[in-house]
């Protein structure tokens, strides 16, 4: 029988408690497969790189459960062909999201749909923190 597998993605940029906790919940329904965006999507999204996508993917990487950290195909700020490939490479199972990830606020919804990947929900719970508001305060200092 094979393991199930559930694709997670986010900017991860940094790394903050509340992506461990939804690494470790995620954990707990299969092996994990993240899509880290891109360099160039956190330029377009934050106007700010904090963390290279090399050392993001390394430290994520490093998390229990996680089988493989892969770099979103995200030129069109969706991570959709990314999980396209995803679905045929590994035959993913499932695409998790956090806390602060809705239906209407997540446009891989219909593309998951389509191809009998199963959406799961607030994994790690609600929404504790931001990478933006932690890069933020460190201006302040």
């Amino acid at each position: 029988m094979k393991n199930k597998k559930i694709a997670l993605s986010g900017g991860f940029d940094p790394v903050h408690v509340g992506h461990v906790r939804m690494i470790q919940s995620a954990a707990d329904i299969g092996d994990v497969v993240i899509i880290a965006n891109s360099d160039a999507w956190l330029q377009r999204k934050k106007g700010y790189i904090f963390m290279p996508w090399s050392e993001r993917a390394e430290i994520l990487s490093a998390f229990k459960g996680v089988v493989a950290v892969i770099q979103g195909k995200d030129d069109d700020d969706s991570v959709c062909e990314s999980i396209a490939d995803l679905k045929n490479t590994m035959d993913i199972d499932y695409f998790g999201n956090g806390g602060d990830r809705k239906n209407n606020n997540t446009p891989e919804v219909a593309l998951c749909d389509q191809l009998g990947i199963e959406l799961v929900w607030n994994l790690g719970g609600q929404k504790i923190q931001s990478s933006s508001e932690l890069v933020e305060r460190q201006k302040d200092l």
